[in-house]
């Protein structure tokens, strides 16, 4: 066969697959039905059991990290605080370097 045959049957083929594929989807889906049906149930109402309706019905974890409230305040912006933890920002650097304290911006 040369190549232009050769990927024609390849197309070929796969339309074919598509449409086994869609067939066996409809029967799987007439099957489940009629199963739902014998126990007295539409597959809608299985579906609602099998999937919660929202994320807020799940139970909520714990967040094993907690906010934690900010224990320094930049005195030239008041808005930029800091918690004390991880690195310092480079204002709280660079109010050190100018021969501030911690203790002066303080909350």
């Amino acid at each position: 066969m040369t190549r232009k045959e050769l990927e024609k049957l390849r197309r070929d083929v796969d339309k074919a697959l598509e449409k086994v594929e869609e067939t066996e989807k409809k029967a799987a889906l007439a099957a489940a039905e009629k199963a739902a049906r014998e126990f007295g149930f539409s597959l809608a109402q299985l579906k609602e059991v099998a999937q919660p309706k929202t994320a807020a019905a799940k139970p909520a974890k714990p967040d094993a990290r907690k906010k934690v409230a900010p224990k320094y305040r930049n005195p030239a912006d008041a808005a930029q605080t800091w918690t004390g933890r991880g690195r310092k920002p480079k204002w709280v650097e660079a109010h050190l370097a100018s021969g501030g304290s911690l203790s002066d911006i303080e909350i």
